[in-house]
C-alpha cells in the first residue's frame, strides 16, 4: 500500500485484528518480568509492516501497546514504552515493506532490539522505577539477543508466506 493510497474498510478491520492479536499476545502469552519480557508480539506488527505499510504498522504498535496497558495494565502506564512500539512498528515498515531479504530483516531486528528494546524500553524501565540504567541494561542485553535471533527467523518464514495469503485473501 503506498502512502497516497486511500485506506480501506478491510485495511482498517485488517488493523483492528492486528491491534487485538498484539494484546493478546503481549499480555497474556508471553512471560513477563518487571524489567524482562519474551514473546511474539512483535508478529502482528510486522505483519502489518508487510502488507500494510509504515504508518500502520506504527499504529497497530502503538494502540497495541496503549489498549493493552490501560485494559490488562502489568506496570503502572508509561507512554514511553507506547512511544517505542510505535517507533518499532515504523522501522519494521521501513525496512520491510517495500522489499524483504535477509540484509533489511538483519537491519530491522538490529535496529529495533538495539534502539528500541535495548535501549529505549531499558530507559523508560530505568526512569519508571528509578533503577540504575547501566545494569538493567545488562539485565536486558540477553533477552534482546534471544528476540533478535527469533525475530529473524521468524519474520524471514512470514515474509516468505505473507505474499501468498496476501493473494488468497
Amino acid at each position: 500500500m503506498s502512502a497516497n493510497r486511500k485506506i480501506t474498510t478491510k485495511d482498517l478491520a485488517v488493523m483492528a485484528m492486528l491491534v487485538a492479536l498484539n494484546i493478546i499476545l503481549s499480555r497474556f502469552l508471553s512471560i513477563s518480568a518487571w524489567n524482562i519480557k519474551i514473546g511474539f508480539a512483535f508478529l502482528p506488527v510486522v505483519f502489518a509492516a508487510l502488507y500494510l505499510g509504515t504508518w500502520q504498522a506504527a499504529l497497530v504498535g502503538a494502540l497495541g501497546d496503549f489498549i493493552g496497558a490501560n485494559l490488562f495494565p502489568i506496570g503502572a502506564y508509561f507512554p514511553g514504552f507506547t512511544l517505542t512500539a510505535a517507533l518499532i512498528g515504523m522501522t519494521y515498515g521501513l525496512c520491510l515493506h517495500k522489499k524483504q531479504n535477509l540484509p533489511r530483516i538483519l537491519a530491522a531486528v538490529l535496529i529495533t532490539e538495539i534502539c528500541g528494546s535495548l535501549l529505549l524500553n531499558t530507559l523508560w524501565i530505568s526512569v519508571l522505577y528509578g533503577s540504575p540504567f547501566l545494569p538493567l541494561m545488562a539485565t536486558r542485553a540477553f533477552q534482546c539477543l534471544l528476540m533478535g535471533i527469533v525475530e529473524v527467523v521468524i519474520i524471514r518464514i512470514l515474509a516468505g508466506l505473507v505474499p501468498r495469503m496476501v493473494h488468497t485473501v
